[in-house]
C-alpha cells in the first residue's frame, strides 16, 4: 500500500498506527460508491531495526457523490470503559452540506462509529479531540462541542479569538484554554491606563470547563500580556494545593520562542531555530530528561531540552511527522521522526528513533556490517560481564558463609533451649559430642553441683502498676462492646490476649461468667490493615529463624501487611457479648479480666512465657443509661467526613462480620465502584482512618463499613463489614447493578485460626523428624571412624596424669599424645558426605521448613 497525502500517523502503546483512505480492490464493481478507511499497526523490531506490520483492518465508508477526507486523529478516553483508544475524525462533503463521523479503533482492528453530525460549513479552526470521545472547534469566534454522550452540537457562552490548549485539569475535568478580547472593568476610568496598558489588556487568557460550564482565571496559566503572542500550549503538570490551582506548562509564540511557565509566572525562555512554530509535544526519556519536540509548518522540527535552562538540543529538516511513545519497549519515551522521502513510497521507510541519549536508531544504516562499533560494544560488554561475575561469586561466597554461621547458631540455640528445659524440669541433660559439630565446649570438665544452678531459676516479671490507659464500653444494636486500651510497653510483651466479663453480684442461680467473644482489631493511618490481599500467596523474604520457642522472633520474621505507624486501635482488645440477658437485671456491674501470655526476658537472653490474669477494672451498665443513649455510637457527617471516635469505629468493627471480594474487570476500569460507594451508598470516610468509609444510607445497610483497595484500574478488593448476611446480600445486589456484565466477583475465604494452629504443629513435627533422620543417617556413616578416636582419647584420659608430669620425659610424652589426639579430632570433624545424598537431605529439610514457614505466615495474617 502506497502512502498518499491523506495519510495520518498516530502512536498508541508503542505502535505506529497508519490511517489511509483507499478504494476497494474491485472498484469497478462498487461503482466508486464506497471508500475504505484502512489502518496498519506497525511495530519496531529491535533485531532488524525496522518497522514491521503486526496487523491491519479496514472500514467501509459510503462515498456516493461525496468527497471523503481524514480531518485528524488522536488517542482519547472512552467514557464507557475508561480505556484510552485511538479515534479518527472523517469528513464527507456534499455540494450543500458537510457530514462528520467520529470512529473508535479497538485492539481487534474493529472500527466503532461513535457519533456523527451534519453542518452547513466546514471545520477549519482549532479542531480538538478530547475524552468522551468528544470534539470541539471554533467557528465565527464561537466555541462549539459535541460528545458521544449527547450526540448534539452545543455552543459555549463565550466569544474567543483562538484556542491554545484543551485537556484535563485536576478537579475540573476537561478545560479549554483560549484567548478573548478583554474588557476594562466598568468601575475603572479608561484615562488611567497608558497606551501600553491598553495594548496588554486588549486580549486575555481564560479557561472554560466543559462539564461544569464555568470560567477559570487565565492568570493561573500565564500572564495576560502573553495572550497576543502565544500560539500553542502544552500543560505538563496540574495539581491543587490548599484549594489553589498550580500549573506548569510550556508555550510557543509567534516570536519564535518557547517559554516555560510555573504557577502563572515565566521561568525560562528559549529561542527557536525556525519560524512560525505550530505544535509542541513533551517526552520523558530514559535519562529522566524532559524534552519538548517543536514542529514547524515548513517541515522542520527541533527538540528543546529542559535541565538547568531551556536550550535547543537538536534540529532536523524535511520532517513529515513527529511522534512520542515507547517504541523500543524500554519503559521510557523516545522521539520518532518520519522524514519525507519521494524516492521510497513504502510505509515508515525513512525514520529516526532517539532520546538524545543512549537510544539512537535510524533507517538506512546496516547494523550487521558496522564491525568497529560492534567489536567495541562486545568488548565493553565482556568486561562488564566478567566484573559482574566476580561480584556475584564474592556475594555468593559471603551468603554461603553466612548460612553456615546461622545454621551453627541455630543448633547452639536449640541445644541451649533443651538444656534450659531439662534444668527447669530437674532432668539430667546430656551434652552432644562437640567434636562432631566442630565446636569447643564452653562447659567445665568438672560438673557443677546441681544446687548452684538451681538457685537461678527463671521468674516472671511482675505486672506494672498502670498497664491500662482506658476502659470503655459501647452499645451497638443488641451487643455490648467492652474495650481495654493497654499501654504500649505492656502490650508488646503479651501474646494470646483475650478478655472475659464476670458479674460482680452474687447470683446463686446463674453463672457469673458472661459468654463473650474477644477480638484484636488493627487499623493503620495510611492504609487499612483490614483489607485482604488477593494475590500474595507466599510470605515475604525473611532471615533464618533462630528460636523455635519464641513467638516474638516469628513476628519479626513475618511482619504484617500494615507495617507503618499504627493507630491506637492496635493496642485495644475488645470483647463482644449479647446485651439482652444483661438488661434483665436492670443494673449490673461487671469485672473485666485480661488473660494473656507474658514474655519474660531472662539473663541468658531467652524468653519464657507465663499465663497471667489481671484485673482491668469494672463497668456499670443500667437500662436508664442505655435508654438515654449514653453508650451509643455517634457517626455524623462533617464536611464530607464521618466524625466517629476511635472507640465508636472499633465497636462497629467488633460486632461486624468481614467479607472480602476480589473484583476483576477484563475490558473496563472499576471506576463505577468508587462512584457507587460515594453516591448510591452515601459513604463518607472516617477522619481517623480515611481508607475505611461509613455508610449513611437509610435502611438496613446504615452503619456498614467498606474498604475499597485498588490493585490496578482493572482489579481491586472490596471489604465489607456488615452486621449480618441480609445486609451483605443487599450491598452485593446494589453493587451488581452498577458493575459491567464482564466483571467477575470472587469471595476471598480466610482460614480458621484453630485449623492453622493444628497444621503448624504437624508441620513442625515433620520438620523435626526430617532433621533428626538426616542427622542419624550421617552419624551411622561416620560412627565407625569416630569410635577409635573416642577410645584413644579414653586411654589417654585413663592414664595417671600425675605420673606423666613428674619427669621431663613424661611431660614430653604427654604433649606428643595430646598433639596426636588433637590431629585425630580434626580428622574426625572433617567427615565427608556423598554429594547426591547431601542434596537429597538438604532438599527434604528445606521443603519441611518451607511448609512450616508458610503456615506460620498464614497464621500471622489471620
Amino acid at each position: 500500500m502506497l502512502l498518499g497525502e491523506q495519510d495520518q500517523f498516530l502512536s498508541y502503546n508503542g505502535e505506529v498506527l497508519v490511517f489511509q483512505l483507499s478504494k476497494p480492490k474491485h472498484a469497478e464493481e462498487a461503482d466508486d460508491k464506497t471508500m475504505n478507511l484502512c489502518v496498519r499497526r506497525m511495530a519496531f523490531n529491535r533485531d532488524t531495526k525496522l518497522f514491521v506490520q503486526k496487523s491491519c483492518g479496514a472500514f467501509s465508508v459510503g462515498a456516493s457523490n461525496s468527497k471523503i477526507e481524514i480531518i485528524c486523529c488522536s488517542c482519547t478516553t472512552d467514557s464507557r470503559t475508561g480505556i484510552i483508544l485511538p479515534c479518527i475524525l472523517i469528513k464527507k462533503k456534499k455540494w450543500n452540506s458537510v457530514k462528520y463521523f467520529l470512529l473508535l479503533l479497538h485492539s481487534s482492528n474493529q472500527f466503532e462509529p461513535s457519533f456523527n453530525f451534519t453542518l452547513d460549513y466546514e471545520l477549519k479552526e482549532d479542531i480538538r479531540l478530547f475524552a468522551g470521545p468528544s470534539l470541539l472547534w471554533r467557528h465565527a469566534n464561537k466555541l462549539f462541542y459535541i460528545s458521544s454522550n449527547t450526540c448534539v452540537v452545543q455552543s459555549a457562552p463565550v466569544h474567543l479569538s483562538c484556542v491554545v490548549w484543551t485537556g484535563e485539569i485536576v478537579g475540573e475535568g476537561t478545560v479549554v484554554l483560549g484567548v478573548r478580547t478583554a474588557c476594562l472593568p466598568e468601575t475603572e476610568d479608561p484615562d488611567r491606563f497608558s497606551v501600553s496598558d491598553r495594548a496588554v489588556w486588549g486580549s486575555e487568557f481564560f479557561g472554560y470547563t466543559i462539564q461544569s460550564q464555568k470560567f477559570l482565571s487565565g492568570t493561573c496559566f500565564m500572564p495576560h500580556a502573553y495572550s497576543r503572542v502565544v500560539s500553542s500550549v502544552c500543560v505538563c503538570r496540574s495539581e491543587r494545593l490548599r484549594k489553589q490551582l498550580r500549573i506548569s506548562l510550556v508555550a510557543i509564540t509567534h516570536k519564535n520562542q518557547l517559554i516555560w511557565f510555573h504557577n502563572g509566572a515565566p521561568k525560562g525562555v528559549c529561542e527557536l531555530p525556525y519560524e512560525n512554530p505550530c505544535s509542541v509535544k513533551p517526552a520523558l526519556t530514559s535519562s529522566s530528561d524532559l524534552l519538548f519536540a517543536v514542529s514547524f509548518p515548513s517541515g522542520n522540527s527541533c527538540v528543546v531540552q529542559r535541565r538547568d535552562s531551556l536550550q535547543v538540543a537538536s534540529k532536523w529538516q524535511e520532517v513529515k511527522c513527529v511522534l512520542v511513545d515507547d517504541f523500543i519497549g524500554s519503559g521510557r519515551e523516545q522521539l520518532l521522526l518520519l522524514f519525507k522521502d519521494d524516492s521510497n513510497t513504502d510505509v515508515l521507510s525513512t525514520f529516526k528513533i532517539t532520546d538524545l541519549g543512549e537510544v539512537n536508531y535510524a533507517s538506512g544504516i546496516n547494523y550487521k556490517h558496522d564491525v568497529p562499533a560492534a567489536e567495541g560494544l562486545q568488548e565493553n560488554g565482556l568486561l562488564t560481564v566478567r566484573a559482574l561475575q566476580t561480584r556475584l561469586q564474592a556475594g555468593w561466597t559471603s551468603v554461603r558463609e553466612l548460612q553456615q554461621h546461622l545454621g551453627l547458631q541455630k543448633r547452639v540455640i536449640l541445644e541451649s533451649c533443651r538444656a534450659l528445659i531439662d534444668l527447669v524440669e530437674e532432668r539430667t541433660h546430656i551434652l552432644p559430642n562437640s567434636k562432631k559439630e566442630g565446636l569447643v565446649s564452653l562447659w567445665d570438665d568438672v560438673e557443677d553441683p546441681p544446687d548452684s544452678l538451681s538457685k537461678e531459676t527463671p521468674s516472671a516479671s511482675e505486672v506494672p502498676e498502670h498497664f491500662t490507659e482506658e476502659l470503655w464500653q459501647r452499645v451497638v444494636d443488641d451487643s455490648l462492646v467492652v474495650g481495654v486500651k493497654l499501654t504500649e510497653s505492656f502490650y508488646l510483651s503479651l501474646s494470646d490476649v483475650t478478655l472475659s466479663l464476670v458479674m460482680d453480684q452474687d447470683f446463686s442461680s446463674i453463672s457469673p461468667i458472661i459468654k463473650c467473644q474477644s477480638k484484636i482489631i488493627r487499623l493503620n493511618k495510611a492504609f487499612s490493615a483490614l483489607a485482604v490481599s488477593s494475590r500474595q500467596i507466599e510470605p515475604p523474604p525473611k532471615k533464618m529463624k533462630l528460636d523455635l520457642y519464641s513467638k516474638n522472633d516469628l513476628k519479626k520474621d513475618f511482619p504484617k501487611r500494615s507495617s507503618r505507624i499504627q493507630l491506637d486501635g492496635a493496642k485495644t482488645v475488645t470483647a463482644v457479648t449479647s446485651l439482652s440477658p444483661l438488661l434483665a437485671f436492670h443494673r449490673v456491674c461487671c469485672i473485666v479480666l485480661l488473660h494473656a501470655r507474658k514474655q519474660n526476658h531472662q539473663k541468658d537472653g531467652l524468653q519464657q512465657s507465663k499465663k497471667i490474669t489481671v484485673l482491668c477494672g469494672k463497668i456499670l451498665l443500667s437500662l436508664e443509661d442505655i435508654s438515654n443513649g449514653r453508650y451509643s455510637i455517634k457517626m455524623l457527617r462533617d464536611n464530607s467526613y464521618c466524625t466517629g471516635s476511635m472507640e465508636d469505629i472499633l465497636a462497629v468493627l467488633a460486632v461486624s462480620v468481614r467479607f472480602s471480594f476480589q473484583i476483576v474487570s477484563c475490558d473496563c476500569t472499576l471506576t463505577p465502584v468508587s462512584s457507587w460507594l460515594l453516591g448510591e451508598m452515601e459513604c463518607t470516610p472516617f477522619k481517623e482512618c480515611q481508607d475505611n468509609i461509613f455508610c449513611h444510607k437509610a435502611g438496613n445497610v446504615h452503619g456498614t463499613i467498606f474498604n475499597w483497595a485498588l490493585k490496578n484500574p482493572f482489579e481491586g478488593v472490596l471489604t465489607i463489614f456488615c452486621r449480618n448476611l441480609t445486609v451483605l446480600f443487599q450491598c452485593l445486589h446494589s453493587l451488581s447493578r452498577v458493575l459491567p456484565p464482564s466483571c467477575s466477583v470472587k469471595l476471598l475465604r480466610s482460614e480458621s485460626k484453630g485449623v492453622l494452629t493444628e497444621q503448624l504443629a504437624l508441620a513442625l513435627e515433620k520438620e523435626m523428624l526430617t532433621l533428626k533422620n538426616s542427622l542419624f543417617s550421617k552419624e551411622t556413616k561416620a560412627g565407625n571412624s569416630l569410635m577409635w578416636g573416642s577410645e584413644y582419647g579414653k586411654k589417654i584420659n585413663d592414664a595417671p596424669l600425675a605420673s606423666l608430669l613428674d619427669t621431663e620425659e613424661g611431660v614430653w610424652q604427654f604433649r606428643k599424645k595430646l598433639q596426636k589426639e588433637r590431629e585425630e579430632s580434626v580428622q574426625s570433624m572433617n567427615q565427608t558426605l556423598n554429594g547426591a545424598l547431601y542434596q537429597k537431605t538438604a532438599l527434604k529439610i528445606a521443603e519441611a521448613q518451607l511448609s512450616s514457614d508458610m503456615i506460620v505466615w498464614r497464621l500471622a495474617k489471620s
